[in-house]
């Protein structure tokens, strides 16, 4: 299936932007605005040991920690290397840029290391895991949340088809386009059907069957409305779309309309007698604009709230105040998707 050809760069670097970084953490994403001129000084150079220090001998990098800042000390094979967060493409980006600008062979082969790691970690039905080598727990699944996969997708099409990877010999490229092309025949059939509707997607789905999958005890299987925006953005990027990929596109907006939530807000109010002082509370408000939930129940497509019980409730004063204050459950994910991303794309593919 090659829907990806040729390549929509606009829509491409508009999702790049929103992936990159996790809640503005410093990292490699932070330099990748320079001009190339910089990646051939010398504070470039002295980044790039510390990205280098923190590779994994798998290739890959670890996330939740600056691997810009310092040189790691330790060993290298007591890193964990994921591709959860953010970690691990933009230390490649970085990587690549700085081999473009010095020609320093370290800096290649660093990157080659990681190019290969990504591809290896590509199961056969065409998703990623949070992390290769896959553990026995929910790391393992095919994952859409925080937009991992499709982070590495974006990834992997760079290096496919733009400038700044020319360095990378044909056979990795045409790997790297051959994985992204797996990956969006894996997105395509991980599309959750209710009835005879296509709806939206899990933030997890097996790796062998496809089914939605739980994460975290508190991450049940269901249907994402986070998740799945970048998807679809994704999907939208693909020039001359296959009819399959605009059904899926066209199915999932359509969930998306049905799904809002509205004449109510998020609200994050004082509470002295709260552990912090403050409580995140709904409340009604006929004039907000509408919200979404993080996860909705497949069977009623109800919100679901959760705490790390496991047990699921329908409205977000039913859980405690740790995960009620401690995670994403409503947002307006979707809202520039619907009113700017969808229309630009109906123009463009009429």
């Amino acid at each position: 299936m090659k829907t990806n050809r040729p390549f929509h760069f606009a829509i491409v670097l508009v999702i790049a932007s929103t992936a990159q970084g996790v809640d503005g953490a410093e990292g490699p994403h932070n330099y990748l605005h320079q001009k190339d001129a910089w990646f051939a000084g010398p504070e470039a150079k002295r980044i790039a040991e510390n990205v280098l220090s923190y590779q994994s001998d798998l290739g890959g990098w670890p996330k939740n920690v600056d691997t810009t800042a310092q040189r790691y000390s330790g060993s290298a094979n007591s890193l964990h290397a994921t591709f959860d967060n953010g970690a691990t493409t933009d230390e490649l980006r970085f990587l690549a840029r700085i081999f473009n600008a010095t020609k320093a062979n370290r800096y290649k082969e660093a990157f080659l290391r990681g190019l290969d790691h990504i591809l290896k970690a590509q199961y056969s039905t065409g998703g990623w895991p949070q992390s290769y080598p896959p553990d026995r727990q929910y790391h393992r699944h095919i994952t859409f949340n925080d937009n991992a996969m499709v982070r590495l997708m974006e990834f992997l099409r760079e290096v496919a088809a733009t400038e700044p990877y020319t360095f990378v010999d044909g056979g990795r490229r045409k790997s790297a386009l051959a994985a992204f092309d797996r990956g969006i025949d894996c997105i395509l059939k991980c599309q959750i059907r209710v009835g005879d509707k296509r709806t939206v997607w899990c933030a997890q789905h097996d790796e062998l069957d496809l089914q939605p999958r739980k994460g975290r005890s508190y991450e049940l299987v269901s249907l994402s409305g986070a998740e799945s925006v970048g998807i679809v953005r994704l999907l939208m990027s693909l020039e001359h779309p296959k009819p399959e990929v605009v059904e899926a596109i066209e199915g999932a907006i359509a969930w998306f309309k049905l799904s809002e939530l509205k004449g109510i807000k998020l609200v994050t109010k004082e509470d002295p007698a709260a552990p912090k002082g403050r409580d995140r509370i709904v409340v009604e408000d006929p004039s907000a604009p509408p919200l979404w939930a993080r996860f909705y129940n497949i069977a009623t497509n109800r919100p679901i709230y959760c705490d790390r019980d496991g047990v699921p409730k329908e409205r977000l004063a039913d859980i405690g105040y740790e995960r009620r204050n401690g995670y994403a459950w409503l947002g307006t994910w979707p809202t520039a998707l619907l009113e700017n991303d969808y229309p630009a794309w109906k123009n463009r593919t009429k």
